[in-house]
Protein backbone atom coordinates (compact mmCIF):
# COMPACT_ATOMS: atom_id res chain seq x y z
CA UNK A 1 0.00 0.00 0.00
CA UNK A 2 1.28 3.65 -1.12
CA UNK A 3 1.95 5.95 2.17
CA UNK A 4 -1.38 8.01 2.48
CA UNK A 5 -0.91 11.77 3.24
CA UNK A 6 -3.10 10.91 6.59
CA UNK A 7 -3.90 7.97 8.52
CA UNK A 8 -6.93 7.78 10.46
CA UNK A 9 -7.63 5.31 13.21
CA UNK A 10 -11.66 5.58 13.72
CA UNK A 11 -14.22 5.59 11.21
CA UNK A 12 -17.03 6.79 14.02
CA UNK A 13 -18.82 10.59 12.81
CA UNK A 14 -15.21 12.10 13.93
CA UNK A 15 -13.01 10.14 11.89
CA UNK A 16 -15.10 10.17 8.92
CA UNK A 17 -16.00 13.93 8.72
CA UNK A 18 -11.75 14.81 9.09
CA UNK A 19 -11.65 12.03 6.02
CA UNK A 20 -14.23 13.94 4.23
CA UNK A 21 -12.79 17.09 4.98
CA UNK A 22 -9.25 16.15 3.54
CA UNK A 23 -9.95 14.37 0.72
CA UNK A 24 -12.04 17.37 -0.44
CA UNK A 25 -8.62 18.81 -0.25
CA UNK A 26 -6.94 16.55 -2.64
CA UNK A 27 -5.18 14.56 0.59
CA UNK A 28 -4.64 10.92 -0.04
CA UNK A 29 -6.71 9.28 3.40
CA UNK A 30 -6.62 6.10 4.82
CA UNK A 31 -9.07 5.41 7.64
CA UNK A 32 -8.51 1.78 9.59
CA UNK A 33 -11.51 0.53 11.53
CA UNK A 34 -11.77 -2.01 14.09
CA UNK A 35 -14.69 -3.29 13.81
CA UNK A 36 -17.09 -4.71 10.73
CA UNK A 37 -18.57 -1.53 9.80
CA UNK A 38 -18.46 2.74 9.91
CA UNK A 39 -20.35 4.66 12.74
CA UNK A 40 -18.82 4.13 15.77
CA UNK A 41 -21.56 4.21 18.22
CA UNK A 42 -23.72 5.38 15.89
CA UNK A 43 -24.87 2.08 14.61
CA UNK A 44 -28.15 -0.04 13.77
CA UNK A 45 -28.20 -4.13 13.98
CA UNK A 46 -31.00 -5.61 11.93
CA UNK A 47 -33.10 -8.60 14.06
CA UNK A 48 -35.50 -10.31 12.44
CA UNK A 49 -36.75 -7.80 9.73
CA UNK A 50 -36.41 -4.65 12.87
CA UNK A 51 -33.74 -2.06 12.77
CA UNK A 52 -32.18 -1.60 16.83
CA UNK A 53 -30.22 1.25 16.96
CA UNK A 54 -27.48 0.93 19.21
CA UNK A 55 -28.81 2.41 22.28
CA UNK A 56 -31.80 4.98 21.95
CA UNK A 57 -30.18 7.58 19.53
CA UNK A 58 -31.70 10.88 17.78
CA UNK A 59 -30.68 13.39 15.94
CA UNK A 60 -31.26 17.13 16.59
CA UNK A 61 -32.25 19.24 13.32
CA UNK A 62 -31.21 22.39 14.72
CA UNK A 63 -27.33 21.02 15.27
CA UNK A 64 -24.94 23.69 13.62
CA UNK A 65 -22.75 20.93 12.21
CA UNK A 66 -25.16 18.36 11.20
CA UNK A 67 -27.30 21.07 9.06
CA UNK A 68 -23.41 21.91 7.36
CA UNK A 69 -22.12 18.09 7.36
CA UNK A 70 -25.40 16.14 6.14
CA UNK A 71 -27.61 15.93 3.44
CA UNK A 72 -31.10 15.78 5.36
CA UNK A 73 -33.28 15.36 2.46
CA UNK A 74 -31.03 12.23 1.26
CA UNK A 75 -31.80 11.22 5.11
CA UNK A 76 -35.08 10.77 4.39
CA UNK A 77 -35.88 12.24 8.11
CA UNK A 78 -39.41 11.90 10.32
CA UNK A 79 -39.85 13.69 13.45
CA UNK A 80 -40.87 12.97 17.10
CA UNK A 81 -43.94 14.70 18.14
CA UNK A 82 -42.61 17.85 20.35
CA UNK A 83 -43.04 17.20 23.72
CA UNK A 84 -43.65 13.73 26.22
CA UNK A 85 -45.94 11.96 28.31
CA UNK A 86 -44.94 11.71 31.56
CA UNK A 87 -46.08 8.67 33.63
CA UNK A 88 -46.77 10.14 37.07
CA UNK A 89 -49.71 8.68 39.07
CA UNK A 90 -50.72 5.36 37.55
CA UNK A 91 -51.42 7.90 34.08
CA UNK A 92 -49.67 9.02 30.65
CA UNK A 93 -49.93 12.98 31.44
CA UNK A 94 -49.00 15.12 28.04
CA UNK A 95 -47.35 18.01 27.89
CA UNK A 96 -45.83 19.22 24.48
CA UNK A 97 -44.54 22.81 23.25
CA UNK A 98 -47.63 24.89 22.99
CA UNK A 99 -45.99 27.24 20.00
CA UNK A 100 -45.97 24.04 18.06
CA UNK A 101 -48.70 22.01 18.99
CA UNK A 102 -50.99 24.64 20.86
CA UNK A 103 -54.26 21.97 20.60
CA UNK A 104 -52.11 20.56 23.57
CA UNK A 105 -51.81 23.80 25.38
CA UNK A 106 -54.82 22.67 27.91
CA UNK A 107 -53.48 19.14 28.52
CA UNK A 108 -49.81 20.57 29.27
CA UNK A 109 -50.85 23.39 31.69
CA UNK A 110 -53.28 20.54 33.95
CA UNK A 111 -50.39 18.13 33.67
CA UNK A 112 -49.15 16.93 37.36
CA UNK A 113 -45.37 17.43 36.29
CA UNK A 114 -45.06 20.89 37.90
CA UNK A 115 -46.33 24.03 38.81
CA UNK A 116 -48.27 26.77 36.62
CA UNK A 117 -45.00 28.93 37.38
CA UNK A 118 -42.57 25.71 36.50
CA UNK A 119 -43.96 25.75 33.12
CA UNK A 120 -43.63 29.20 32.28
CA UNK A 121 -40.18 28.59 33.53
CA UNK A 122 -39.79 26.66 30.79
CA UNK A 123 -41.11 28.98 27.90
CA UNK A 124 -38.58 32.03 29.69
CA UNK A 125 -36.24 28.79 29.52
CA UNK A 126 -36.69 28.13 25.88
CA UNK A 127 -37.31 32.10 24.91
CA UNK A 128 -33.90 33.12 26.66
CA UNK A 129 -31.77 30.54 25.35
CA UNK A 130 -33.20 31.44 21.77
CA UNK A 131 -31.76 34.59 22.45
CA UNK A 132 -28.67 33.43 23.56
CA UNK A 133 -25.62 32.16 21.30
CA UNK A 134 -23.45 28.97 21.47
CA UNK A 135 -20.96 30.62 22.35
CA UNK A 136 -22.62 32.78 24.48
CA UNK A 137 -23.80 29.65 26.30
CA UNK A 138 -20.43 27.79 26.49
CA UNK A 139 -18.82 30.72 27.86
CA UNK A 140 -21.41 31.24 31.33
CA UNK A 141 -20.52 29.68 34.55
CA UNK A 142 -20.24 25.93 33.93
CA UNK A 143 -21.73 23.85 37.06
CA UNK A 144 -23.73 20.85 37.55
CA UNK A 145 -27.01 20.95 35.96
CA UNK A 146 -28.96 20.34 38.86
CA UNK A 147 -27.76 23.48 39.89
CA UNK A 148 -28.81 25.72 37.30
CA UNK A 149 -31.85 24.22 37.33
CA UNK A 150 -32.80 24.59 40.87
CA UNK A 151 -31.05 28.42 41.26
CA UNK A 152 -30.79 29.99 37.89
CA UNK A 153 -33.77 29.12 36.10
CA UNK A 154 -35.99 28.47 39.56
CA UNK A 155 -37.33 25.26 38.80
CA UNK A 156 -39.35 23.06 41.57
CA UNK A 157 -38.04 19.71 43.22
CA UNK A 158 -41.47 18.28 41.79
CA UNK A 159 -40.97 19.58 37.96
CA UNK A 160 -36.91 18.60 38.48
CA UNK A 161 -38.23 15.22 39.60
CA UNK A 162 -41.36 14.58 37.27
CA UNK A 163 -39.47 16.12 34.21
CA UNK A 164 -36.17 16.78 33.85
CA UNK A 165 -34.66 13.36 35.93
CA UNK A 166 -35.98 11.47 33.41
CA UNK A 167 -36.17 13.39 30.39
CA UNK A 168 -32.13 14.48 30.37
CA UNK A 169 -31.51 11.17 32.10
CA UNK A 170 -32.11 9.56 28.92
CA UNK A 171 -29.91 11.63 27.15
CA UNK A 172 -26.90 12.49 29.54
CA UNK A 173 -27.71 9.20 30.81
CA UNK A 174 -27.23 10.34 34.41
CA UNK A 175 -30.53 10.88 36.58
CA UNK A 176 -28.34 12.53 38.98
CA UNK A 177 -28.25 15.83 36.69
CA UNK A 178 -24.19 16.16 37.38
CA UNK A 179 -23.58 16.71 33.51
CA UNK A 180 -22.60 20.13 32.87
CA UNK A 181 -24.86 23.14 32.77
CA UNK A 182 -23.37 24.18 29.35
CA UNK A 183 -24.15 21.53 27.65
CA UNK A 184 -27.51 21.21 29.05
CA UNK A 185 -28.48 24.87 27.85
CA UNK A 186 -26.68 23.80 24.64
CA UNK A 187 -28.86 20.70 24.13
CA UNK A 188 -32.52 22.43 25.50
CA UNK A 189 -31.41 25.56 23.01
CA UNK A 190 -31.09 22.60 20.02
CA UNK A 191 -34.73 20.96 20.85
CA UNK A 192 -36.08 24.14 21.26
CA UNK A 193 -34.94 25.45 17.74
CA UNK A 194 -35.40 22.55 15.65
CA UNK A 195 -37.36 19.15 15.67
CA UNK A 196 -35.97 15.62 17.09
CA UNK A 197 -36.06 13.38 14.06
CA UNK A 198 -34.74 10.10 13.10
CA UNK A 199 -33.70 8.64 9.61
CA UNK A 200 -35.66 6.29 7.83
CA UNK A 201 -34.45 2.98 8.20
CA UNK A 202 -31.74 3.68 10.90
CA UNK A 203 -29.57 6.33 12.75
CA UNK A 204 -26.70 4.06 10.99
CA UNK A 205 -28.09 6.35 7.37
CA UNK A 206 -25.99 9.37 8.71
CA UNK A 207 -22.42 7.49 8.59
CA UNK A 208 -23.46 5.65 5.57
CA UNK A 209 -24.23 8.61 4.04
CA UNK A 210 -20.76 9.99 5.00
CA UNK A 211 -18.64 7.18 3.95
CA UNK A 212 -20.04 7.34 0.20
CA UNK A 213 -17.96 10.59 0.17
CA UNK A 214 -14.68 8.31 -0.14
CA UNK A 215 -13.10 6.34 -2.26
CA UNK A 216 -13.44 2.18 -1.34
CA UNK A 217 -10.27 1.92 -0.99
CA UNK A 218 -9.85 4.62 1.73
CA UNK A 219 -11.32 2.68 4.45
CA UNK A 220 -10.39 -0.50 5.88
CA UNK A 221 -12.69 -2.32 8.25
CA UNK A 222 -11.54 -5.31 10.91
CA UNK A 223 -8.54 -3.51 11.58
CA UNK A 224 -7.63 -2.88 14.78
CA UNK A 225 -4.36 -0.67 15.76
CA UNK A 226 -2.50 -1.72 18.90
CA UNK A 227 0.11 1.38 18.98
CA UNK A 228 1.66 4.18 17.17
CA UNK A 229 5.28 5.50 17.88
CA UNK A 230 5.87 8.60 16.00
CA UNK A 231 4.32 8.39 12.78
CA UNK A 232 4.34 4.62 12.58
CA UNK A 233 0.87 2.67 13.48
CA UNK A 234 1.19 -0.87 14.46
CA UNK A 235 -1.82 -3.01 13.74
CA UNK A 236 -2.98 -6.22 15.83
CA UNK A 237 -1.82 -8.44 13.14
CA UNK A 238 1.55 -6.60 13.55
CA UNK A 239 1.53 -4.88 9.68
CA UNK A 240 2.76 -1.46 10.33
CA UNK A 241 1.36 1.71 8.62
CA UNK A 242 3.41 4.94 8.25
CA UNK A 243 1.75 8.59 7.66
CA UNK A 244 3.04 12.43 7.68
CA UNK A 245 0.01 12.88 9.29
CA UNK A 246 -2.17 10.27 12.57
CA UNK A 247 -5.52 11.39 13.27
CA UNK A 248 -6.75 9.03 16.55
CA UNK A 249 -10.48 9.40 16.08
CA UNK A 250 -11.58 7.21 18.86
CA UNK A 251 -13.49 7.23 21.78
CA UNK A 252 -11.51 8.54 24.64
CA UNK A 253 -10.49 5.59 26.48
CA UNK A 254 -9.20 4.05 23.25
CA UNK A 255 -7.28 7.57 22.37
CA UNK A 256 -5.32 7.60 25.62
CA UNK A 257 -4.45 4.01 25.33
CA UNK A 258 -2.50 5.05 22.00
CA UNK A 259 -1.38 8.39 22.89
CA UNK A 260 -1.93 9.01 26.42
CA UNK A 261 -3.05 12.40 28.38
CA UNK A 262 -6.69 12.39 27.02
CA UNK A 263 -9.35 13.11 29.64
CA UNK A 264 -11.90 12.66 30.52
CA UNK A 265 -11.99 9.05 29.88
CA UNK A 266 -14.90 7.82 32.04
CA UNK A 267 -17.97 7.34 30.46
CA UNK A 268 -21.50 6.80 31.08
CA UNK A 269 -23.31 3.80 30.84
CA UNK A 270 -26.81 2.41 29.58
CA UNK A 271 -29.29 -0.41 28.30
CA UNK A 272 -31.34 -0.81 25.96
CA UNK A 273 -34.18 -3.46 25.42
CA UNK A 274 -36.19 -3.96 22.04
CA UNK A 275 -39.34 -5.67 21.70
CA UNK A 276 -41.38 -6.35 18.92
CA UNK A 277 -45.17 -5.32 19.31
CA UNK A 278 -48.46 -6.50 16.88
CA UNK A 279 -48.94 -2.79 17.53
CA UNK A 280 -47.81 0.77 18.86
CA UNK A 281 -49.06 1.04 22.49
CA UNK A 282 -48.77 5.30 21.98
CA UNK A 283 -51.14 6.99 19.71
CA UNK A 284 -48.55 9.70 18.38
CA UNK A 285 -44.50 9.54 18.26
CA UNK A 286 -43.80 10.30 21.36
CA UNK A 287 -41.02 9.65 23.69
CA UNK A 288 -42.37 8.44 26.98
CA UNK A 289 -40.28 9.36 30.22
CA UNK A 290 -40.84 8.02 33.37
CA UNK A 291 -41.98 10.69 35.74
CA UNK A 292 -42.78 8.67 39.15
CA UNK A 293 -39.07 7.58 39.39
CA UNK A 294 -39.96 3.68 40.50
CA UNK A 295 -38.94 1.11 38.23
CA UNK A 296 -36.06 0.49 35.61
CA UNK A 297 -37.62 2.34 33.22
CA UNK A 298 -36.19 5.34 32.49
CA UNK A 299 -37.54 6.74 28.89
CA UNK A 300 -39.33 4.31 26.04
CA UNK A 301 -40.16 5.60 22.50
CA UNK A 302 -41.81 3.17 19.02
CA UNK A 303 -39.03 4.19 16.54
CA UNK A 304 -41.31 2.71 14.21
CA UNK A 305 -44.16 5.44 14.88
CA UNK A 306 -41.54 7.73 13.58
CA UNK A 307 -39.90 6.66 10.86
CA UNK A 308 -40.43 3.70 8.43
CA UNK A 309 -37.97 1.03 7.89
CA UNK A 310 -37.98 0.16 11.61
CA UNK A 311 -40.14 -2.59 12.31
CA UNK A 312 -42.24 -4.70 10.05
CA UNK A 313 -44.95 -3.56 7.89
CA UNK A 314 -47.26 -5.71 10.32
CA UNK A 315 -45.60 -4.68 13.62
CA UNK A 316 -43.96 -1.79 16.05
CA UNK A 317 -40.75 -1.62 17.19
CA UNK A 318 -40.40 -0.42 21.09
CA UNK A 319 -37.32 0.85 22.87
CA UNK A 320 -37.00 0.74 26.38
CA UNK A 321 -34.23 2.51 28.05
CA UNK A 322 -32.24 1.67 31.22
CA UNK A 323 -29.83 4.55 33.01
CA UNK A 324 -26.56 3.22 34.28
CA UNK A 325 -25.58 -0.49 35.17
CA UNK A 326 -28.59 -2.06 37.53
CA UNK A 327 -27.45 -4.14 40.09
CA UNK A 328 -29.46 -7.59 38.58
CA UNK A 329 -28.53 -9.99 35.75
CA UNK A 330 -29.64 -9.34 32.82
CA UNK A 331 -32.67 -12.15 33.12
CA UNK A 332 -33.59 -10.13 35.95
CA UNK A 333 -33.88 -6.81 34.33
CA UNK A 334 -35.57 -8.34 31.68
CA UNK A 335 -38.07 -9.91 34.40
CA UNK A 336 -38.32 -6.52 36.00
CA UNK A 337 -38.78 -4.14 32.43
CA UNK A 338 -41.21 -6.50 31.49
CA UNK A 339 -43.71 -6.14 34.91
CA UNK A 340 -43.28 -2.33 34.49
CA UNK A 341 -44.20 -2.77 30.78
CA UNK A 342 -47.26 -4.84 31.83
CA UNK A 343 -48.18 -2.16 34.58
CA UNK A 344 -47.74 0.61 31.91
CA UNK A 345 -49.45 -0.92 28.95
CA UNK A 346 -51.57 -3.61 30.15
CA UNK A 347 -51.40 -7.64 29.93
CA UNK A 348 -50.63 -6.72 26.44
CA UNK A 349 -47.26 -6.24 26.90
CA UNK A 350 -46.49 -9.42 28.26
CA UNK A 351 -47.02 -10.85 25.03
CA UNK A 352 -44.38 -8.66 23.29
CA UNK A 353 -41.19 -10.72 21.95
CA UNK A 354 -38.27 -9.54 23.27
CA UNK A 355 -35.68 -9.21 20.48
CA UNK A 356 -32.36 -8.17 21.97
CA UNK A 357 -30.73 -6.28 25.20
CA UNK A 358 -28.12 -3.67 24.44
CA UNK A 359 -25.62 -3.15 27.09
CA UNK A 360 -23.74 -0.08 26.43
CA UNK A 361 -20.42 0.48 29.36
CA UNK A 362 -19.46 4.06 27.48
CA UNK A 363 -22.47 5.29 25.61
CA UNK A 364 -21.06 8.76 26.10
CA UNK A 365 -18.65 10.93 27.81
CA UNK A 366 -18.53 11.28 31.11
CA UNK A 367 -19.96 15.25 31.26
CA UNK A 368 -19.97 16.76 34.55
CA UNK A 369 -17.80 19.66 34.90
CA UNK A 370 -14.91 20.79 34.44
CA UNK A 371 -16.06 18.95 30.99
CA UNK A 372 -16.30 21.66 28.81
CA UNK A 373 -14.04 23.76 29.95
CA UNK A 374 -12.82 24.74 28.29
CA UNK A 375 -15.50 23.98 25.55
CA UNK A 376 -12.97 23.52 22.81
CA UNK A 377 -10.62 20.95 23.74
CA UNK A 378 -7.18 21.12 21.37
CA UNK A 379 -6.83 18.44 18.80
CA UNK A 380 -3.81 18.71 17.77
CA UNK A 381 -0.82 16.73 19.95
CA UNK A 382 2.23 17.45 17.93
CA UNK A 383 2.91 18.35 14.40
CA UNK A 384 1.85 15.14 12.65
CA UNK A 385 -0.28 13.43 15.65
CA UNK A 386 -3.94 14.52 16.37
CA UNK A 387 -7.13 13.34 18.51
CA UNK A 388 -10.89 13.88 17.95
CA UNK A 389 -13.76 12.87 18.87
CA UNK A 390 -17.18 13.92 21.03
CA UNK A 391 -14.64 13.76 24.03
CA UNK A 392 -13.39 17.16 22.44
CA UNK A 393 -16.11 19.03 22.08
CA UNK A 394 -19.51 18.30 22.97
CA UNK A 395 -20.89 14.36 23.75
CA UNK A 396 -22.85 14.77 20.87
CA UNK A 397 -23.35 14.14 17.05
CA UNK A 398 -22.42 17.85 16.16
CA UNK A 399 -19.53 17.56 19.12
CA UNK A 400 -18.33 14.71 16.96
CA UNK A 401 -18.62 16.41 13.68
CA UNK A 402 -17.17 19.65 15.00
CA UNK A 403 -14.26 17.62 16.32
CA UNK A 404 -13.41 15.78 13.22
CA UNK A 405 -13.40 19.19 11.04
CA UNK A 406 -11.54 20.65 13.64
CA UNK A 407 -9.05 17.92 13.35
CA UNK A 408 -8.80 18.09 9.57
CA UNK A 409 -8.41 22.22 10.06
CA UNK A 410 -5.32 21.45 12.25
CA UNK A 411 -3.19 18.81 9.53
CA UNK A 412 -4.21 20.68 6.73
CA UNK A 413 -2.32 23.80 8.48
CA UNK A 414 0.55 21.88 9.31
CA UNK A 415 0.06 20.29 6.01
CA UNK A 416 0.54 23.87 3.86
CA UNK A 417 2.88 25.02 6.59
Amino acid sequence: MATPDVLVIGAGLAGLNCARHLHERGLTVQVVEATDRVGGRVRTDTVDGFRLDRGFQVLLTAYPETQRELDYDALDLHPFHDGALVRYNGRFQRVADPRRHPWDAPRTVLARIGTLADKLRVLRLRQALADRSISAIMEQEERPTIEVLRERWGFSSVMIDRFFRPFLGGIFFDRALQASSRMFEFVFKMFAEGRTVLPAGGIDRIPAQMRRDLPDEAVRLNTRVEAIDEQTVTLATGNALEAPHVVVATEAPAANRLVGDVSPTEGRSTICLYYDAPRSPLDDPFLVLNGEGVGPINNLAVPSDVAPGYAPDDRALVSVVVVGTPAEDEAALQRSVRAQLIDWFGLEAGGWTHLQTQQLPYALPEQAPPFLSPHERPVRRRRGLYVCGDHRRTASLNGALAAGRAAADAVWADHTD
